[in-house]
């Protein structure tokens, strides 16, 4: 068994695609995905079937909640009416089902999102979107910060990890930075896997799988048919 974790994929399908090949994910394999699956670029709702597929196939996929979730969520008919945020109106997300409005949308995908967790604790990491709020008792019942929260290192809790790994996204990092952070996971337990995949320049455009087994880094540039372009939140 592998295990392997990939975060923000930002409905880049065909390079999502594309890493599962490289990877040769198989059934016997566990993959975590830390969340933001849709938005910015062109093919959420293909994102979420393959997942939706491979999971019905038998294959090990485990996924969390990022922002562009709970977006989503809070724009939604889940959200009561006072608490609605209608201002984030997710365009390329509904381009993708070929409708217009969110409440369109079937229920089932956002009912998904809804029940997702914010955080998965294995024996050697902590997995999650974008990070922790370590100025917190419990930085594990901020659900906003682990979903938001940037800049956050410098406040790690080493005690409070116990000697796991915190494993992000949420933040597009060139992958030389992605590389340093791999190489000092003894001095800074933390990693932020996020290249980026949606961008197309600045050091990122690539979608990452980080091995957590051999602490290997695998990283697919942007397949050609998932261009970026919008909804940036």
């Amino acid at each position: 068994m592998r295990r392997f974790a990939i975060s923000d994929i930002h409905a880049c399908y065909h390079t999502f695609q594309s890493l599962l090949a490289e990877i040769g994910l198989n059934k016997k394999d566990q993959l975590f995905i830390l969340g933001d699956l849709i938005n910015k670029g062109t093919y959420s709702k293909q994102v979420i079937d393959l997942i939706w597929s491979l999971q019905d196939q038998g294959y090990q996929v485990q996924v969390l909640k990022g922002n562009h979730e709970q977006y989503l969520l809070d724009s939604s008919y889940l959200t009561p009416p006072s608490e609605r945020k209608r201002a984030f109106v997710p365009s390329l997300f509904l381009k993708s089902f070929g409708l217009n409005s969110l409440d369109e949308v079937p229920g089932r995908y956002l009912e998904w999102m809804q029940a997702l967790p914010n955080y998965i604790i294995l024996p050697d990491y902590i997995l999650v979107h974008a990070g922790l709020n370590f100025s917190q008792s419990n930085p594990l019942e901020d659900y906003r910060s682990m979903q938001t929260i940037r800049s956050w290192y410098d406040d790690l809790d080493r005690d409070y990890l116990s000697g796991k790994v915190v494993v992000h996204g949420h933040t597009p990092t060139v992958l030389s930075t992605i590389q340093l952070s791999l190489s000092r996971l003894e001095e800074v337990p933390a990693i932020n896997i996020d290249n980026g995949a949606v961008f197309p320049d600045m050091g990122l455009g690539h979608l990452v799988a980080l091995d957590l087994d051999q602490r290997v880094l695998h990283a697919t540039p942007r397949h050609r048919s998932d261009k970026a372009q919008g909804d940036y939140f």
